[in-house]
Formats: C-alpha cells, sequence, structure tokens
C-alpha cells in the first residue's frame, strides 16, 4: 500500500497518493445533516470514553489538532494498531497516520478533518475554528463506526471503497 511505504517513494507519489486515499475518505466520512447519527456509538463510543471520558473532551482534542496545524494539512481520529487505542494527531499537506517514517507511529485513521484552505475558504475564510467546529454537524458515524468495528479495531487499515 502506497500509503505505508510513503517514506520511500517521491513527494509526487506520496502527496498524490495521500491526498487520493485521504479524500476518498474524507467524502465517506461526511453525510447531509440530519442522515446520520449526530454521535458515535457502540464499541467505538465506549473507546472514546475510556480514553477522553467523553465525546465532547474528545472532539476537544480534535479541534486543537485541526486548528493548531500550521499551514495545509489533516486533523485525525486513529486507532493504534498494536493496542486498539485512540489518538489523535495532526499532519502536514497529504501525509496521513498510516504513513511510517513520517509520523512518530503509524496508526490507522478512522476519522480526518481537511484543514487545507482549499476546503473551508469560500464559505469561512480565515475562520478555521467555525468550519471545524460546523463540521462535526455532517460528521457520518455510521461510516466512522463501520471503519472502526470491522477494520481499525483488528487492526486493519480502513479502505476507500467502505
Amino acid at each position: 500500500m502506497i500509503q505505508r511505504e510513503a517514506v520511500n517513494s517521491s513527494a509526487i507519489v506520496r502527496n498524490n497518493g495521500g491526498g487520493h486515499y485521504n479524500h476518498s475518505l474524507f467524502w465517506k466520512w461526511m453525510t447531509p445533516v440530519g442522515t446520520s447519527n449526530v454521535s458515535p456509538f457502540g464499541e467505538l463510543k465506549a473507546k472514546i470514553e475510556e480514553r477522553w471520558g467523553g465525546v465532547d473532551e474528545m472532539k476537544k482534542e480534535f479541534n486543537n489538532a485541526a486548528a493548531s496545524r500550521f499551514g495545509s494539512g489533516w486533523a485525525w481520529l486513529m486507532v493504534d494498531p498494536e493496542t486498539n487505542s485512540l489518538n489523535i494527531t495532526s499532519t502536514p499537506n497529504q501525509d496521513n497516520p498510516l504513513m511510517a517514517g513520517l509520523v512518530d507511529k503509524a496508526m490507522i485513521p478512522i476519522l480526518g478533518l481537511d484543514v487545507w484552505e482549499h476546503a473551508y475558504y469560500l464559505k469561512y475564510q480565515n475562520r478555521r475554528p467555525d468550519y471545524i467546529s460546523k463540521w462535526w454537524n455532517v460528521v457520518n458515524w455510521d461510516k466512522v463506526v463501520e471503519g472502526y468495528e470491522q477494520y481499525a479495531s483488528k487492526g486493519l487499515t480502513v479502505p476507500i471503497n467502505i
């Protein structure tokens, strides 16, 4: 998989491969308002509560990762494949948590937010925190939970055709 071997690839392959993977899932992680569960559920919700004490606390850490990413990049909710624990990070450009050697430890992304200016500038101009806050209204928790339960919790990468 290009994502896991990105450190050994050219910048062109890394950026385009990362962009393809990241955006393919990004569109599936969103849905029109009112068409998905409004919060995580099941085993994923229990893991969030175990790690952060609640969904609101997880969102605060995620929002901070997204808002504090300097320049273009992504914020991620991810799973450590060795411990099945949840973590949050951000990555620059089109990098993602699967990219061993480019991140502190390779992990499996289960939710990501594009914080490149092109994702929000027309509607929010330079108000990235407003974009981040409103984005939670369209998160497709059904797909996020599916990716976690069927793949990431088992140490498997979430496929783009989920």
